[in-house]
């Protein structure tokens, strides 16, 4: 006959479950940088307009690789802010509101990992591409580095899958 939870246990079972709210300073602090991502992106779109106007010097190409760059980290972040609120901390409460995006609520911890992994690859390859359309101000050890990092992330993630389909069918 299983005995009962003793009155310190189950405060301390209650204390250690109200820990998941130690994570919200971090999610709050992941939507400030995605403000300070906007500013950086704002910045940039004016760069970018003002070179198309002719008003002063700048690569169109490189301008908008860093729009594409700087988009995929916001929704990054936004990603893990809502998925790991919603898998840590506590279920978002708006219902079934006609913006609710519908991989909410859905991604597990092996999903968020992937989505992860997915976008530091598709980071890593926006910014690679950056490095070699101005591969003449870089020196060839640079751009040795920048695709060794590259293929590092392409393969962590191909190993990350493997993990997980190997993981899926062992269930």
């Amino acid at each position: 006959m299983p005995s009962q939870p003793n009155r310190i246990e189950l405060a301390l079972e209650k204390f250690i479950f109200s820990s998941r709210w130690l994570l919200v300073p971090f999610f709050l602090g992941l939507i400030v940088g995605m403000a300070v991502l906007l500013l950086k992106f704002l910045k940039e779109m004016g760069l970018l307009i003002q070179g198309v106007l002719g008003v002063i010097e700048h690569d169109t190409v490189i301008s908008i690789l860093t729009l594409v760059d700087t988009a995929l980290i916001a929704v990054l972040l936004l990603i893990i802010v809502f998925s790991a609120y919603e898998n840590f901390v506590s279920k978002l409460s708006i219902g079934d509101h006609e913006d609710r995006p519908a991989w909410m609520g859905k991604v597990g911890f092996s999903d968020l990992k992937m989505k992860l992994i997915g976008a530091i690859v598709a980071i890593s390859a926006v910014e690679l591409l950056k490095a070699f359309l101005i591969s003449t101000s870089l020196t060839s050890e640079q751009l040795k580095w920048k695709i060794a990092i590259h293929l590092t992330f392409v393969l962590s993630g191909l190993l990350f899958a493997m993990a997980d389909w190997i993981s899926e069918q062992r269930k």
